[in-house]
C-alpha cells in the first residue's frame, strides 16, 4: 500500500532535445503555496506541508500541451532546493472543468524541504505509476477503491441486503436489519486489515462509516436516518468516478425519502482517496444537505448522544482511543480522535478523525462506545436541533487519516491539523 516518492523518477521527462521545454507556474505560481498573501490565515510552516506529505492545491491556467498531460496524468512538478530544481517530480491531478484551461490542480507535497519559488512544470512521456483508481462495480453497483492493485475502500452507493445475516439476528433486533446504502465499508489499513464493520449481530444497523441521525423530524413525524427506520437515504443514479496519480474520487447523489415513498432532503457525498505515503493515507470527506420541503430538522439520539459522522470500526486487539479539542481561547483550536490497535496480522494501525474549523457549530463533541469500537465528532449542538434549509445548503467536512502504528501523537495529530488548515491545502468544493 505504500507509494515510495522514489519510484517516482521513474517516468523520463520530454528530453529538450525533443523540443520540449519547462513551464513555469506563471503568475499564479506556487510561492502562494508556502506563504500567506493580505487578508489570509497565518500558514502553518512548510514543514508541516513536507513533513505530513499534505494535498496542496492551487489555481492555474494550462496551455493546450499541459492540459493535454494533465488530463492523461503525465504532468508534475519539480520542486527547487537553494534555487535549482531537486528531487523527484510530484504528479499533479486536474481539479477543473475538462473542457476549461483555467482551474485547480492538486498534488502531495513531496517529504523534501522546497524553497519557496515556484517549482517548473515537467511534461512527461507516459503517465506516472501509481494510479489510483475509482471504480464500479458492475454487478453490485458500488464504488471500490484501489491503488494499484490493493484495495483502499468501498463506498455502497446501491442498496446492501441483509442476506443471510437476518438469521442471526436476534428476533428483537431484526426491524434494524434492513437494507441499506450510501456508506463506506470496508475501508482498509495500510497493510490490508479491515478496519471498519458492517452487520455487526449487536447493533445490525451500524455501518461502517455513515453520516445519519438518529432524530429526523418532518413536521410533526420523527424518523432514525441512523436506525434505518422511516426515513432513508437512497441513491439517485448520478454518480461521478475520477481517478489519477493523486486522487480517487467518487461524487454521489442521494434523496432522503420520508416512508421510502417522499423526497425531503438532497444529499451530495464526496469522498476522495489520495495516494498512500510511507505514514499513511488521507481519505477526505464532504456532504451537502439541501431541504427540499420545509419542516425537516436533525438532532442526536435525545439531543445528546450520539449523531453526525458515526464511526462502528472493527474490534482490535489492544485498543486505544484518544479525542482531543484544544480550549476555547486556543488559537488555533484543533479537534481530532484516534482509534487504533492491532485490527489484523502483527501490525497495529488505527484512523484519526479530523474536524474542520469552518463545519457549523464547530468544534463537535466526541462521542466514544468503547465496547462498540466508536467514537465520533457529532453534530449539532447537544440540546438543539438543526434545521436544513432549501437556500442555505449545510456542509460539513471531515478529514480521516488512515496510518501505521499504534496511537498517533498528538503533535502528529496537530501537523496534520495544521495541514488541512493551511491556505494552500486542498479543499473539496461541492456543488453550489
Amino acid at each position: 500500500m505504500r507509494a515510495s516518492r522514489l519510484r517516482l523518477r521513474s517516468p523520463r521527462p520530454l528530453s529538450r532535445a525533443r523540443g520540449n521545454r519547462t513551464f513555469p507556474l506563471l503568475a499564479l505560481g506556487l510561492g502562494g503555496f508556502f506563504l500567506a498573501q493580505a487578508g489570509d490565515a497565518p500558514v502553518p510552516p512548510t514543514g508541516v506541508l513536507t513533513e505530513t506529505e499534505a494535498p496542496v492545491a492551487r489555481r492555474v491556467r494550462l496551455d493546450e500541451k499541459q492540459l493535454e498531460a494533465v488530463r492523461e496524468g503525465r504532468l508534475g512538478w519539480q520542486f527547487k532546493e537553494n534555487g535549482a530544481p531537486a528531487g523527484p517530480i510530484v504528479p499533479v491531478q486536474w481539479d477543473g472543468e475538462t473542457n476549461s484551461a483555467e482551474g485547480t490542480v492538486v498534488c502531495l507535497m513531496p517529504a523534501q524541504e522546497v524553497d519557496v519559488a515556484p517549482p517548473d512544470w515537467r511534461r512527461m512521456e507516459v503517465a506516472f505509476p501509481n494510479r489510483i483508481r475509482a471504480v464500479l462495480d458492475a454487478a453490485s453497483g458500488q464504488v471500490d477503491f484501489f491503488e494499484q492493485d490493493c484495495p483502499v475502500l468501498r463506498y455502497n452507493y446501491r442498496t446492501v441486503e441483509p442476506g443471510e445475516v437476518l438469521d442471526q439476528v436476534a428476533e428483537g433486533n431484526r426491524r434494524y436489519a434492513r437494507p441499506r446504502s450510501n456508506y463506506l465499508h470496508p475501508l482498509y489499513g495500510p497493510g490490508g486489515a479491515v478496519l471498519t464493520r458492517d452487520w455487526s449481530l449487536d447493533h445490525p444497523h451500524h455501518r461502517g462509516i455513515y453520516w445519519a441521525w438518529p432524530e429526523v423530524d418532518f413536521g410533526q413525524e420523527r424518523g432514525d436516518l441512523h436506525a434505518l427506520q422511516r426515513v432513508f437515504a437512497r441513491p439517485t443514479g448520478r454518480v461521478h468516478l475520477e481517478s489519477g496519480p493523486v486522487f480517487a474520487q467518487v461524487k454521489a447523489e442521494n434523496l432522503w425519502l420520508w416512508e421510502d415513498r417522499e423526497p425531503i432532503v438532497r444529499e451530495e457525498a464526496i469522498l476522495r482517496a489520495y495516494r498512500a505515503t510511507a505514514r499513511g493515507r488521507v481519505v477526505d470527506l464532504v456532504f451537502r444537505f439541501v431541504a427540499l420541503a420545509d419542516g425537516v430538522t436533525i438532532a442526536r439520539r435525545e439531543t445528546s448522544h450520539y449523531g453526525g459522522l458515526n464511526l462502528r470500526l472493527a474490534t482490535p486487539q489492544e485498543q486505544r482511543i484518544t479525542v482531543h479539542t484544544d480550549a476555547p481561547a486556543s488559537a488555533p483550536r484543533r479537534a481530532w480522535s484516534d482509534l487504533s490497535g492491532v485490527f489484523a496480522g502483527p501490525e497495529s494501525c488505527g484512523l484519526t478523525v479530523l474536524q474542520y474549523r469552518d463545519n457549523p457549530e464547530y468544534p463537535g463533541d466526541w462521542v466514544q462506545y468503547p465496547e462498540l469500537s466508536w467514537v465520533q465528532p457529532t453534530f449539532p449542538t447537544a440540546g438543539t436541533r438543526y434545521a436544513l434549509s432549501r437556500e442555505r445548503p449545510l456542509v460539513l467536512r471531515f478529514r480521516l487519516w488512515v496510518h501505521r502504528g499504534g496511537a498517533i501523537e498528538p503533535a502528529w495529530a496537530a501537523k496534520l491539523w495544521d495541514a488541512w488548515h493551511a491556505p494552500s491545502a486542498a479543499l473539496i468544493l461541492p456543488h453550489e
